[in-house]
């Protein structure tokens, strides 16, 4: 990465207002994860206990966030969504964007954003009142969280270790997880169960 694009990514990072009333308690990794219901755009209620038995992908999402579009230009996130899915997994994209900030969208803007993106996502939750979120911590987009089949957090944090909004980056980045769900996948304990998460700041409302 160029020196300006190091610049550049330090200071979306650094200058990105975190998410206010995030709950103190928030879910530690090894712990068990929060239950939840959300409405998801196709109008059906969704609780994170209907997927009890098979590993859940939570995935915090804001269509105009630059680190978000890192990883969806490039196909990175759909990737990874096609691979963790075919092999059982069930993935979540989670809007927490209120009303009148970034990222904010209705259902009909979200089914058009996944068609031309060609997501396949288990389902996307719409959680503009921010409930889900907070619950779980969620600090940027993207901000990831895996659930094993017991419903415990086996991994938090972020997408790889390269904490930029540059596309090229993503070739040779360690991607936390892909190897989180591989290990657990495996019976292993996962290796790397925690990391900082990076990105833009989730736009909750105030």
């Amino acid at each position: 990465m160029t020196g300006w694009k190091q610049l550049l990514a330090a200071a979306l990072i650094a200058t990105a207002p975190w998410a206010p009333a995030i709950a103190a308690d928030a879910p530690r990794v090894g712990a068990p994860a929060p239950e939840f219901t959300a409405t998801d755009i196709e109008g059906h209620q969704r609780r994170l206990s209907e997927f009890k038995g098979k590993t859940v992908v939570l995935e915090w999402h804001n269509q105009g966030c630059p680190f978000v579009k890192k990883h969806y230009g490039t196909g990175n996130m759909q990737r990874l969504q096609k691979q963790l899915t075919d092999q059982g997994a069930v993935w979540l994209t989670i809007i927490s964007s209120a009303p009148g900030k970034q990222g904010y969208v209705t259902p009909e803007q979200e089914k058009e954003y996944l068609k031309a993106q060609q997501a396949s996502p288990t389902a996307v939750l719409l959680d503009s009142d921010g409930a889900v979120g907070r619950l779980y911590g969620a600090k940027t987009t993207p901000h990831m969280f895996l659930v094993d089949p017991k419903g415990v957090l086996i991994y938090a944090g972020a997408i790889d270790d390269r904490a930029s909004p540059d596309p090229e980056d993503v070739v040779g980045a360690k991607n936390y997880v892909e190897a989180a769900f591989a290990d657990a996948k495996a019976g292993k304990p996962v290796a790397v169960g925690s990391t900082a998460p990076y990105g833009c700041s989730v736009k909750y409302s105030d």
